[in-house]
């Protein structure tokens, strides 16, 4: 599956933002998806992730502020992030991987299938 990352771009402090990930290929329905990020001179984190079937795992930061959804039919995942932060700043990526567990993937070595990544800055 190929992944298409976009919806970045820059806030103020408080502002919101809403990511899309597009999918091309088959059976989108099949795969966990997850949205991780990447801080300059961090390793890239887990986000949040949205299994196949059931559950949803967020990153405890992001919380409340969060929302991942899934649009099976349009092929599309979407991450609504609301009350951004400073330290939200960083390039996301989306991931996907062909669902075989019962649960939400948190680590990004689980993920076989990566978008290239949209820049979010946040200004204080």
């Amino acid at each position: 599956v190929q992944l298409q990352a976009s919806g970045g771009g820059l806030v103020q402090t408080g502002g919101s933002l809403r990511l899309s990930c597009a999918a091309a290929g088959r059976t989108f329905s099949n795969y966990d998806m997850g949205w991780f990020r990447q801080a300059p001179g961090k390793e890239r984190e887990f986000v949040v992730g949205i299994h196949a079937s059931v559950g949803i795992e967020y990153e405890d930061s992001v919380k409340g502020r969060f929302t991942i959804s899934r649009d099976n039919a349009k092929k599309v995942v979407y991450l609504e992030m609301n009350n951004l932060k400073p330290e939200d700043t960083a390039v996301y990526y989306c991931a996907a991987v062909w669902s075989t567990s019962y649960g939400v993937r948190r680590r990004a070595a689980e993920y076989d299938y990566w978008g290239q990544g949209t820049q979010v800055t946040v200004s204080s």
